[in-house]
Order: C-alpha cells, then structure tokens, then sequence
C-alpha cells in the first residue's frame, strides 16, 4: 500500500521546490533593493523596480529614479522573516518592511516597498506602481 503512494508523494514534494525557488528569488529581490537604497545606490535600487514603479517614484519626485529613490523612507534590510507566493506575485516580509513583486520576464521586480500593514485595511506603502 505503501509503494502506490510514494510516487504522489514525491510529485508533491518536488512541485514545493520551484515554489520554494521563486519565493527565495523575490526575497534576494527585495534585500537587493533595500540594500541598494541603504548604500546610497539610486541605479542599483531602481534596477530592481516593476516598469509602473519605476514611473510613479520618478513621476512624484520631478527626478530620475536613481535620485529620487534615495529620498524614499524605505527601512535599512532587515531579516527574511517569511515570503509567501502567489501565481506572479510576491509578498516579501522582513523584520521593518513588507515588499511586493510582480514577476516579469527578466524575473522579480519590486512593485512596492516600505509598506506597513494596517487594520481592515491595504497595506501602506512608500514606494509603488500607480
């Protein structure tokens, strides 16, 4: 009885390993840009932003991205503390920020960060897409 179930049972557990990939992928994403930001690095940290990110952080500040990301109030990296995704997105916890990403054909992108969760409420974010 055993032996039928140990196919279905590694088909299951190797289904949880792309998963797992793609969750720790978003996270490099979102440590990437938080460090970027925390080193002072404007073109770094917008590398790591969705096309509509992009746009809105340069549309809102009046300046390229590369400037005005460095005056975003976006939290030092912090620690993984959970990563949870969802078909082509991404939700990122760390200790002082949560950051979503959408996935695009290069790989993960930030479509928001330095959001705080609130009561009955969206998420409130410094950084994201219109």
């Amino acid at each position: 009885m055993l032996k039928r179930w140990i196919p279905a049972v590694l088909l299951l557990l190797g289904g949880c390993a792309p998963a797992a990939e793609r969750g720790e992928a978003a996270a490099d994403v979102a440590v990437q840009l938080l460090t970027a930001v925390q080193s002072r690095d404007g073109a770094a940290a917008c590398a790591t932003l969705a096309p509509e990110t992009l746009a809105e952080v340069e549309e809102s500040a009046g300046e390229s991205c590369a400037a005005a990301i460095l005056d975003e109030d976006l939290p030092s990296p912090g620690t993984v503390t959970g990563t949870d995704v969802y078909g082509q997105w991404a939700q990122v916890r760390l200790t002082d920020d949560t950051v979503f990403l959408a996935a695009f054909p290069g790989g993960w992108r930030v479509v928001a960060a330095g959001c705080t969760p609130r009561d009955q409420r969206p998420y409130d974010c410094a950084v994201q897409g219109g």
